[in-house]
């Protein structure tokens, strides 16, 4: 059978059609409709919506309708969301195109690099292998091993990364407790909980995923203040581990092992740590290399003299070196998930075209008007919510893109910080618990065949409400309790 009759019998795919159709058709819609209303805030300043602003939202319209349904690859509707910008007048090409080498984007490029570092040079492996010959064979310290393993991978690899890396060692552990392919309830837990901790762990660190870098570069675009790397480990940290035990925990309750130990498990890792010889070379410089990138972006809150140092030209040090040294080559250069970056480069571009035209800050008045008579924490929790919605239905760095500029000028009208706008966000952001398409390793994990997507989505549901209370938990006591400012002095 030739190429052109495998197309011909292909089906066709209505709905992927119907979705490639609709997002143009609401770009056109919203970018030759009449003006809109004025968005006018609780002092009676008017804010109008200009046709490069209206532009912006048709763009987003676009954007997101083929960023959900996957009409095309992820990258491509990121070049789309530049194109358009430029062949409408929305922006400049010269503005539409910049976000596309932000430096955000670049140190997403040189975290990525570092998972493939460890990934080729098998520092994941060796280290998985000791865990498990460390918590041995109970159950119960399998699902702890595992889950520690996969939140301390995301402190310098993106927890996509992870995710892949983790999964085929998780495989081989299923496969020695007996039960072949059948689902069992430790199935469950073990990859469910590897989807969920991943996200739980990228929030602790930058190099976690790509979504802390871009919140940062917002914010420090929109309120031209800095987050070190230290001061967004600092208050990660005790949300993202605490969130790690409560899901090990979650996981005993909702699906506890049917055996409380997997004989044989011990003897077989043994095999497979001494199989791998003696520390390489190349896993001795990778780990030297990161852990030096690591110390020096943690220094820089510390030392005056090196704040001013960008880091993500820190960071891409680190990937000149891998190559220079021969740990990398042109063919792993090629293997880079170029469709991913493109990701991240079109989400900074629309946030920042939201941001520039007005049409954030319209968004954002508009969306005042539910608020203007709420209490703080009510407006913190309701825009979290909204972020941990929308990220269980588009890419979280989308769902930041286009949340936070409008979330971070609604928050002075209510005297809150941004710092805990930001936080906050992020925290949802980092978790989607809901729906498969909500974050890659939720993919990764289900293509274990262990739980079906209403699975996913029914103790998601319950895992989510535990997550708003906990960023709820730290929003009003742990935060502060830090040092946070989470309001802003009453005015005069």
């Amino acid at each position: 059978m030739s190429a052109a009759e495998v197309v011909q019998n292909k089906p066709i795919n209505w709905s992927k059609l119907f979705f490639m159709f609709l997002g143009p058709a609401l770009f056109f819609t919203v970018y030759y409709s009449p003006p809109w209303p004025d968005a006018i805030d609780p002092l009676g300043v008017s804010f109008a919506l200009s046709p490069e602003a209206k532009g912006a939202l048709a763009v987003f319209l676009w954007a997101g309708i083929w960023w959900v349904f996957e009409v095309v690859p992820i990258g491509v509707t990121s070049l789309l969301i530049g194109t358009l910008q430029a062949l409408f007048f929305i922006r400049p090409a010269r503005e539409a195109f910049r976000a596309f080498m932000d430096p955000s984007v670049l140190f997403i490029f040189g975290s990525i690099v570092i998972g493939i570092v460890f990934t080729k040079t098998g520092l994941t492996r060796r280290l998985a292998y000791k865990m498990l010959k460390i918590v041995g064979e109970r159950t119960s310290m399998i699902y702890l091993g595992c889950f520690f393993v996969t939140a301390f991978l995301t402190l310098f690899m993106a927890h996509t990364a992870v995710a892949a890396t983790v999964y085929p060692l998780l495989l081989a552990i299923y496969s020695l407790y007996g039960e072949g392919d059948k689902v069992t309830k430790f199935g469950k837990g073990l990859f469910i909980g590897m989807a969920y901790v991943a996200g739980a762990g990228s929030i602790i660190c930058l190099l976690g995923a790509a979504r802390g870098m871009v919140a940062l570069g917002f914010y420090k675009e929109l309120m031209d203040t800095d987050i070190t790397f230290f001061e967004y480990f600092y208050y990660n940290l005790p949300l993202g581990a605490l969130m790690v035990v409560i899901l090990w925990a979650f996981m005993m309750v909702f699906f506890k092992p049917e055996k409380a130990t997997i004989p044989g498990l011990r003897k077989k890792v043994d095999e497979l740590d001494k199989n791998m010889g003696p520390v390489t070379r190349n896993e001795i410089l990778a780990g030297a290399i990161v852990l030096g990138v690591i110390a020096f972006m943690s220094l820089q809150s510390f030392i005056p003299a090196l704040a001013d140092y960008n880091k993500a030209a820190v960071l891409l040090v680190s990937t000149i070196t891998f190559f220079i040294i021969k740990i990398l080559d042109i063919n792993d250069l090629e293997a880079i998930p170029w469709n991913i970056i493109l990701l991240f480069a079109g989400a900074m571009s629309i946030g920042f075209c939201l941001w520039e035209t007005g049409a954030a800050q319209w968004l954002a008045v508009n969306w005042l008007t539910i608020f203007q008579e709420a209490h703080w924490f009510v407006f913190v929790m309701g825009m979290t919510f909204f972020v941990l919605i929308m990220t269980n239905f588009i890419m979280n760095v989308a769902a930041i893109a286009i949340s936070l500029p409008v979330a971070l000028v609604v928050a002075p009208y209510l005297g809150v910080s941004g710092e805990v706008i930001l936080f906050a966000s992020l925290a949802a952001a980092g978790m989607p618990f809901l729906l498969l398409v909500g974050a890659a390793p939720n993919a990764i994990a289900y293509d274990s065949k262990q739980f079906t997507s209403g699975e996913f989505f029914k103790y998601g549901t319950i895992a989510s409400a535990i997550l708003m209370a906990m960023i709820g938990l730290f929003v009003m006591v742990v935060w502060p309790i830090m040092g946070m400012q989470v309001t802003l002095p009453a005015a005069g």
